[in-house]
């Protein structure tokens, strides 16, 4: 049975766009190079929550107040980067997961529902099992050690 969706409504067509894109590979990369890439998004975060930081916090007067404020404050331009790739991760997982694909053939008026093959089905199933859900769980874990590093930071500042 051939797929009535147009090529680029494919889930696997989907995946494989998510997984050649620049910005969504970032997931994918080895541990090393991934922290690399999360630790860069972090120091750019700095070139706007330094200057913010520093109105409040003076760096000479006020050290690790300046520290930590700038730290949480570039944290946050990460977390937004996670979420991003969470999202485009999770939705095409969900698509490859399921058994029935909404599509569109010309329009949004015009919506179809086709129901996979076995086949086919078990093949996206194994790719969500095996590519995306390892994807995901590392995002969750990333997401995890930033909630406790923004506590630990968050603590520091209660004490200071």
């Amino acid at each position: 049975m051939e797929c009535p969706i147009p090529e680029e409504q494919q889930p696997i067509k989907e995946y494989e766009e998510l997984k050649d894109s620049w910005f969504f590979r970032i997931a994918t990369l080895e541990v090393r190079k991934y922290g690399q890439k999360l630790v860069m998004v972090w120091l750019w975060g700095w070139i706007i929550s330094g200057p913010i930081a520093s109105g409040s916090f003076p760096p000479l007067k006020q050290p690790i107040q300046f520290l930590v404020s700038g730290g949480l404050g570039a944290g946050l331009l990460v977390v937004l980067v996670l979420v991003q790739l969470y999202g485009g991760w999770s939705y095409v997982g969900d698509r490859l997961r399921q058994g029935k694909i909404q599509y569109e053939e010309s329009g949004w008026y015009d919506g179809q529902i086709w129901v996979k093959p076995t086949e086919l089905l078990n093949r996206d199933r194994l790719i969500v099992s095996y590519q995306i859900e390892p994807i995901l769980s590392r995002l969750r874990r990333t997401a995890l050690i930033l909630a406790v590093c923004g506590a630990i930071s968050s603590l520091t500042w209660l004490f200071l």
